[in-house]
């Protein structure tokens, strides 16, 4: 059995504002859609995954293409998504895009999430 240890304030203080500003929730980005903030959304699924349903508007980028980086915006927070919430793949393509200077977001809970708080998806 895993021993609980108990953090400090201070590290739990830095670790929660960064992940405020690295990660959202979809409640937030739907906002944030609809108010028209600076965002790309990035749907880093597979092809066949996105073509049956993705958040509207997103742009896809399959980790075959990430060397490409199309779709990604400087200029714009692009919020990255996968799978669910034991997917790491938004997460890997949130290293990968920040390490090549683009300002990134991970969706928590990717596509799973999205659906499960009924928001629609296009095809």
């Amino acid at each position: 059995m895993a021993e609980l240890m108990q953090g400090s304030p201070t590290e739990a203080k830095a670790f929660f504002k960064d992940k405020l500003a690295f990660t959202t929730g979809p409640v937030e980005l739907e906002r944030w859609m609809k108010t028209g903030e600076d965002i790309q959304v990035i749907d880093v699924r597979e092809r066949e995954d996105y073509r049956q349903g993705h958040i509207p508007g997103a742009l896809n980028l399959p980790k075959a293409e990430w060397g490409t980086m199309e779709g990604l915006r400087k200029d714009k927070t692009n919020v990255i998504y996968c799978y669910s919430m034991v997917c790491h793949l938004a997460a890997t393509a949130c290293y990968r895009f920040a390490s090549e200077g683009f300002p990134v977001m991970e969706l928590e809970g990717g596509i799973d999430e999205w659906k499960e708080h009924g928001f629609p998806l296009e095809k």
